[in-house]
Parts: structure tokens; C-alpha cells; sequence
């Protein structure tokens, strides 16, 4: 592995969720300065109306950010989820993300087959299949740093949170090695590389660096979620969307009739509708916490009062709903 002290920008792939807070602190305590870390996310919905994922995670994002002087940028398929998912018979829709002097690239969607989704990605390995993580996210980022000028001629160290425990796919993942959008030997020179610091650390390595510097996780993890990906994630068992439904039965609905007029279910083996009826929301869901998980703004602090005891969240050592 290369020194990692000898980059010029650390793109921290950034959910919001444990794995990926912990693998930003893990670059704290090796002494990374602030000013050359910045935090990715990639914003499922993009910029429309929440659809898919939790209201609350981009600012939630933003404002842990703010809290430690780090930069936050946001990257975004236009129309985001939804409009991927309803896609007829037209190609991807164009990438956009945020540059350094406040305003936002757009790449991509002139280009490439015309071809039709209608339906709602599936539980899988294979990005082609589970779409949302391909098209939204890796895609995205990688088209972020393929057409910003400023990583020309330097070296990026890409830093993202997969641990190995939670999936025997993550757990074959190389710790570090060149990444899909290095063009080192190209006409670009541009010096890319993958680390993820935290692939072999056992859950509770994560709760405890968690801990060490007081934050206050994503609200999903206190009404009970053991990890925070979308709200409405694919990977979700029985009770995570009876959780989710008793939050946001309108929505649920909206699915539930996406699901009949795709003619595809979301799982493999039951339709949404049983699945809700099958589960038992979350018994730590309160109306304060499921207001504030479905608003826009986040209004509590991310560091939690030096002088009391750190609160481990309801949903740490829960279900380990992920990809395998």
C-alpha cells in the first residue's frame, strides 16, 4: 500500500451510515488534514422530492461536515432514482455534481443505447442487476472524478466504508488497490487509487470510534435499523419495511402500486404488500424520531454533550440486511 499520509485530495464516499462515518474518523486519527478530505455523497434521489431514500440523509450529511470543517460535495444521476427506474425506451439520464467554486458540472446522457427499465433493481451481486448501487452511485462518483479538472496531475486516494462482516462479497474486496478511474499512465496523469480502512474492523471497532469522538448517528439507527442505507432499500427484511410503511404509508402505497404496474416485484419471492403485513415496525420508533427522519433538515447537534455517556443507538449488533 502506498504512504497514506502522501495524497493530495481523500474522497471519502460518504452514506451517512456507521461504516462509512468511521472510515472519515479512521483518517483523523492518522492525522489527514481537514482541508484535503472531502465527503461524497452520492444523492440517490438527486435533487427532487425524496422518493427512495431517507429524507433527512443530505443534510444530515452536510451538517456532520460542517461540524468537522470538512468539505461536503454532492453528486447526483438528474431525476435520481425514480426517474432511472421509470426509464422507457431512453438513455440514462446525465450525471451533474458540485465543483469547488459553488457551481455544478453536468456529464454524460447524450450517449449509449436506447433501453427501458420499469422496475425496481433486485436483490444481487451483480450492479448490472441491483442497478441502484451501479447506476446512482458508482457511476455517478466515478463520472465526478473523471471530469473535474482539479485531480489532474495529482493523487487521490478514494476511501470507502465496505467491511467484510457484513457479506461474504464485501469480505473479498481488496483493502486497497488501484481505482476504476486512475489514469496514471494516460494523458490525464491522473493518480487514483481505492482504500477501504475499515474491511476487516468487527462491528464493534466501528461503535467504538463512533464513541471516541461522541457523534450522533443517522436517526434510522435509534428507531432500530442496523444499517442506514435507503429507506426503502432492497436489501430490507420483513420488519424493516413494516418499520418503514409505519413512517411513511403513503409512500409504501406508491410502491406497492409501482410493484403491480411493473408486473416485477421488488423481492424475489413475496410482493410488498405481504411483506409490510409480514414484519413488526421497530418498537424504539417515536414521533420525534420519525419526524425528524422524514424532514429536510437536520436540527440536532452531531456531537453529543462531552459531559454525559455516549448512547449506543437501538439498532447496533441488529439485522444485518446487505448485499451477499
Amino acid at each position: 500500500m502506498e504512504n497514506i499520509l502522501s495524497y493530495d485530495y481523500y474522497l471519502v464516499q460518504f452514506s451517512g451510515g456507521k461504516d462509512s462515518t468511521a472510515a472519515f474518523l479512521y483518517l483523523l486519527d492518522k492525522g489527514i488534514s481537514q482541508e484535503k478530505i472531502e465527503l461524497w455523497h452520492q444523492d440517490i434521489d438527486g435533487r427532487e422530492e425524496a422518493f427512495y431514500d431517507w429524507p433527512i440523509t443530505t443534510d444530515y450529511c452536510r451538517k456532520l461536515a460542517e461540524t468537522f470543517g470538512v468539505t461536503m460535495r454532492f453528486q447526483w444521476k438528474m431525476g435520481g432514482f425514480k426517474r432511472e427506474m421509470l426509464r422507457s425506451n431512453s438513455r440514462t439520464a446525465p450525471t451533474r455534481f458540485e465543483l469547488p467554486d459553488g457551481s455544478t458540472a453536468t456529464v454524460g446522457g447524450k450517449r449509449g443505447k436506447l433501453s427501458t427499465r420499469m422496475k425496481f433493481p433486485q436483490c444481487s451481486p451483480d450492479l448490472k442487476v441491483r442497478w441502484c448501487s451501479g447506476y446512482l452511485k458508482v457511476d455517478v462518483a466515478s463520472a465526478a472524478i473523471r471530469n473535474d479538472s482539479r485531480f489532474i496531475g495529482k493523487r487521490v486516494l478514494v476511501i470507502s466504508g465496505e467491511r467484510g462482516e457484513e457479506s461474504p462479497q464485501r469480505a473479498k474486496y481488496a483493502k486497497f488497490e488501484i481505482d476504476r478511474t486512475d489514469c496514471r499512465n494516460g494523458k490525464a496523469k491522473r493518480w487514483v487509487d481505492r482504500y477501504r480502512p475499515v474491511l476487516d474492523w468487527k462491528e464493534a471497532q466501528v461503535w467504538n470510534i463512533i464513541e471516541h469522538y461522541h457523534i450522533r448517528v443517522h436517526p434510522c439507527y435509534y428507531m432500530g435499523w442496523s444499517r442506514c442505507s435507503c429507506m426503502w432499500c432492497i436489501f430490507g427484511n420483513k420488519h424493516q419495511f413494516a418499520s418503514a410503511a409505519s413512517i411513511n404509508p403513503e409512500r409504501a402505497n406508491e410502491l406497492i402500486i409501482f410493484e403491480s404496474k411493473f408486473g416485477y416485484t421488488m423481492k424475489r419471492n413475496t410482493d410488498l404488500q405481504t411483506l409490510i403485513s409480514s414484519g413488526i415496525p421497530y418498537q424504539h420508533i417515536s414521533e420525534s424520531l420519525s419526524h425528524l427522519a422524514v424532514s429536510y433538515i437536520y436540527t440536532e447537534p452531531i456531537i453529543t454533550p462531552l459531559d454525559e455517556p455516549w448512547i449506543l443507538p437501538a439498532g447496533a449488533y441488529g439485522e444485518n440486511c446487505g448485499p451477499n
